[in-house]
Order: C-alpha cells, then sequence, then structure tokens
C-alpha cells in the first residue's frame, strides 16, 4: 500500500483526500498583479496549492538558445532576455509568500537550478517539484534533497531507466512521484494514465498526476484510476499570451475540477460491500425473499 507524505500541514497519500495544485508557472507574465489574481482564483476553487517556477536565466537557458529572437508582448527580444523578463524578483516573491500565507494556501515552486533553490529555501516552502525537465539534472536533485523537504518528481518526458535512477537518487521517505506527458497541450491518446498503476505498483510511494491536457474528463479519470495528488496549470483566459496558456485552466473550469474531485472522492468508497441504511426499504419491499443467507 502507497504510504503518505506530509506536506505542510497535509497528509498526501492513500486514504487522505486527494492534493490539488494549481499551478501558476510563469502564467503571470511577470506580473505580480496577474499572479495574486491566479492566487485568488486557486483559493477559491478550493485548491491546496498554488506553484511557480523558478529559474536563474544565466544557468537555466542553454546557450545555443539564449539569442534566439522571440516575439513577445514587449516586442522582439532574446529568449534570454525574454527569461529575464518574466523571471520574479526578491520583492515580488516576497509578495506572493505574504499574500498566499494571507489567504492559508500553500506555495512553492520548481526550482530549474541551484540558485533557485538556495533562493526558494528562504521562503521556507513545504515542498518542491522537480520539472520532468530536470529529472537527469543530478547536481541540482542533489541540492533539492539536501534540503530534507518532500519532493514531488514529475516523470514526463523521461524514459523508465531515468525515472529509476531519479527514484533512486532520492530521499524516497519524503518523495511523490507525479505522472506526466510532457506535450502542452497533450492529446488524450499520449497521456498513457495507466502509467499511474504501474507506477504505485513498483514505488511505495504516493503516486499523483500533472496534467496539460485541454478539459477536465482525464484528470477525473486519474483520480479515478488512484492519484494521490494532481496538478494543473491555471490561467486567466487561455487566450493570454504564453507558451502554457492553451494547456491550462481557467477559473469556472478550476472551480468544476476540484468540486467534482471532492465527489468522485466521496463515491470512490473503500471497496468493503455494504448494504447501506438507505437501501433497506426498497430490500424490504422488492425482494421476493429476504432471508440471509
Amino acid at each position: 500500500m502507497p504510504k503518505a507524505v506530509q506536506i505542510g500541514d497535509r497528509w498526501v497519500g492513500q486514504g487522505y483526500p486527494t492534493y490539488i495544485i494549481a499551478e501558476i508557472g510563469i502564467n503571470h507574465n511577470g506580473d505580480i498583479n496577474i499572479a495574486r489574481r491566479l492566487i485568488d482564483v486557486a483559493v477559491m476553487a478550493g485548491c491546496d496549492a498554488v506553484k511557480f517556477q523558478k529559474r536563474n536565466p544565466e544557468k537555466a537557458v542553454p546557450p545555443e538558445y539564449r539569442n534566439v529572437t522571440r516575439e513577445t508582448p514587449w516586442g522582439l527580444m532574446s529568449y534570454l532576455e525574454y527569461r529575464h523578463r518574466i523571471e520574479f524578483d526578491q520583492a515580488a516573491y516576497q509578495e506572493i509568500d505574504r499574500y498566499a500565507r494571507e489567504k492559508g494556501i500553500h506555495w512553492f515552486a520548481s526550482c530549474w537550478d541551484e540558485d533557485s533553490v538556495d533562493f526558494i529555501e528562504q521562503f521556507d516552502p513545504p515542498c518542491y517539484k522537480v520539472a520532468s525537465a530536470s529529472l537527469t539534472d543530478f547536481a541540482l536533485l542533489e541540492r533539492i534533497r539536501a534540503t530534507g523537504r518532500p519532493v514531488i518528481l514529475s516523470t514526463g518526458m523521461s524514459t523508465m531507466e531515468e525515472i529509476e535512477a531519479a527514484v533512486a537518487f532520492m530521499d524516497q521517505e519524503r518523495l511523490l512521484i507525479a505522472h506526466s506527458t510532457s506535450t502542452y497541450p497533450c492529446p488524450p491518446e499520449e497521456l498513457n494514465l495507466r502509467m499511474l498503476q504501474t507506477l504505485a505498483g513498483k514505488y511505495n510511494c504516493p503516486i499523483g498526476y500533472s496534467g496539460h491536457e485541454v478539459g477536465l474528463q482525464t484528470t477525473f479519470a486519474a483520480v479515478t484510476l488512484g492519484a494521490a495528488f494532481v496538478e494543473r496549470h491555471i490561467t486567466l483566459d487561455r487566450a493570454m499570451w504564453g507558451s502554457d496558456q492553451a494547456a491550462s485552466i481557467e477559473p469556472w473550469g478550476l472551480m468544476r475540477l476540484v468540486r467534482d474531485i471532492r465527489v468522485i472522492e466521496k463515491a470512490l468508497g473503500d471497496g468493503q460491500k455494504r448494504v447501506y441504511e438507505s437501501e433497506m426499504k426498497a430490500r424490504q419491499r422488492l425482494r421476493r425473499n429476504n432471508a440471509q443467507s
């Protein structure tokens, strides 16, 4: 039976409510006001956490991509300049920390380099997320492991051999694994949701789902298949500029997602057959023989 891991004041794992993460990521487009509004959306919907992405662009952007020209809302600029433009600074993260704590919601980040781990540490995050792109970055995994905090390891764009190596490297007492496919947006035929069961059968830790598809149905299916946590990107408007917006959920969709996950949790039950009190009148009225065998 997969065990549970504590994230902040919540337990995540079998027997506990699905831990629902609203990924803000970089959908704030470098605007702290948008970030606050997205936190509000997550709180209103009833999510457990919001997640950001933190990079030192000088470390995280490969040299061959730094001077690639990109069209942005702020004009033509190099990819490196764009990454600097949307990266929040110390003051912005202090405001995120203050605002999330005021609203009573967890916040943490995917850190893409060691400098970013050191930066986020000052805010005492409840956990870290390892992005799928970073699963084979063992220098980064070492820095994250050294914090002693719970770690969510995302497995998109990775082979089973790569996953096995990363899992073996991490502290499995504090590890959670997220099945994912790193296509934005991801077509249903590439979601491969049965990997949730494969990972659950292989590892004794909470298994969850990080989705990048359009729509909500397949995330509900992930919960039915046993996902202990789910993560979806959120946005104020899918038509906004940005690479992740099209694979994100808008506010009303997020509210439906959380509401229906909570209904599904109730409906799944515990797998033990019983006759409910609410069935007894129909049992007496409709059965020809009510004798107990």
